[in-house]
């Protein structure tokens, strides 16, 4: 059977040979639990956690002590918001956050928002970017901590991570981000950017699922976390649990390679994500591109059709995979909570697509998906009643 054309990168990535090559000896050969130093299979193991640990730290321009492995992002960030929040309660209550952030956020801030802290969701533009001045304004007193994701898996939209951290350590306010979407595909450095508490995940860099990791600054200052689970005192009491040696392996070298031909990709990525925007708003009418049209992801593109369901345009085309929003709400019958706060009405918001292009997209990959979603649309209007009143309006 022929399978689809793979157009969903933000959702996740196939792992890359290199990085299953690397993997593969710590399922079998070298299998050691890494905390059983006592014998050779422990050793080996300890040394590869701590080879990935270097990789990793290397990547983000991090110490590798200040690297904490997990289960993914949506851990990490739970032990960055729930662990700095508890942590400096004493200090304050009050959280600044982002409209448009990732559920593993927005879930974690309600839930601490029943436990008595206090909550600011900041808006975005029309691009869904976020307004450094109102996160200013925002801060107060007893504000402990900021969480900005470093780019949104929907719409594609970088924030200004180095911004909003000065603006936050000027108030002596933790910074946080989710860097799921952001480590391996922006140049990403924790030093420079002035981050505390990054979280990212080796699934969305052509590694496994199931492997993450947390940097937590350990100088100037060091940052404190309540540890959310207990057991046997792993990664520095952060995150007990008996380490994932193949997953970390994988993460350490997915985020090598993606650090090191990011550049490259980068520019590739650009160009056939302005060739597909091109090929598909040259030949329809009522198309829109979401999200900025420069400080944005090189392979995110989010296009709303008017007149269009897009659940409906992705069954009429079956040879390909890309998805109608975040995968994360996938079967949600409301619209996207991202596209929403950018004000996209809610019938231009349910005919959005958003085509993810990563280190396997093909220039004629590009072109044939091209085709398939002008020809769809054009037939689906073609049916539609709605676009026959939308065009006589």
């Amino acid at each position: 059977m022929k399978r689809p054309i793979y157009m969903d990168i933000q959702a996740t990535t196939p792992v890359d040979r290199r990085v299953l090559d690397a993997m593969l000896p710590y399922f079998t050969d070298r299998f050691g639990n890494a905390s059983s130093k006592s014998h050779l299979y422990g050793i080996e193991a300890d040394a590869a956690v701590r080879h990935a640990r270097e990789q990793v730290a290397a990547a983000i321009g991090a110490k590798p002590h200040e690297i904490v492995f997990t289960s993914g992002s949506t851990e990490a960030l739970n032990l960055a918001i729930r662990g700095a929040a508890v942590a400096n309660r004493a200090r304050g209550e009050h959280i600044v956050s982002c409209v448009t952030e990732h559920p593993a956020v927005l879930d974690t801030l309600a839930d601490l928002a029943t436990k008595g802290f206090s909550i600011t969701l900041l808006p975005v533009d029309a691009n869904g970017a976020v307004d450094p001045s109102a996160f200013e304004r925002a801060l107060t007193a007893r504000t402990v901590l900021a969480v900005f994701m470093a780019a949104n898996n929907e719409i594609g939209t970088t924030h200004p991570l180095a911004e909003l951290a000065r603006i936050a350590h000027a108030r002596g306010v933790l910074f946080s981000t989710d860097a799921t979407q952001g480590v391996g595909k922006l140049p990403f450095d924790v030093g420079r950017d002035g981050i505390d508490l990054a979280a990212f995940t080796a699934h969305k860099m052509y590694g496994p699922k199931g492997v993450g990791a947390l940097y937590v600054r350990r100088t100037d200052p060091i940052v404190h976390l309540d540890r959310q689970q207990h057991g046997g005192g792993h990664e520095h009491g952060l995150r007990s649990g008996t380490l994932n040696v193949p997953g970390i392996v994988g993460l350490g070298a997915a985020v090598e390679l993606a650090v090191a031909e990011l550049a490259t990709e980068s520019a590739r990525l650009t160009a056939l994500r302005l060739r597909l925007c091109e090929r598909i708003t040259s030949r329809l009418t009522d198309v829109r591109v979401n999200g900025h049209p420069t400080q944005r992801l090189p392979g995110n593109l989010s296009l709303s059709f008017a007149g269009i369901d897009g659940e409906a345009l992705m069954m009429d085309m079956p040879d390909v995979a890309l998805s109608s929003g975040s995968a994360c709400h996938s079967g949600s019958l409301e619209p996207s909570h991202v596209l929403t706060a950018i004000g996209l009405p809610a019938d231009l918001a349910h005919g959005t697509l958003r085509f993810g292009l990563g280190r396997f997209t093909t220039e004629a990959d590009v072109d044939a998906v091209s085709d398939m979603v002008v020809a769809s649309v054009a037939r689906l209007r073609d049916l539609s009643p709605l676009w026959e009143l939308r065009k006589g309006r």
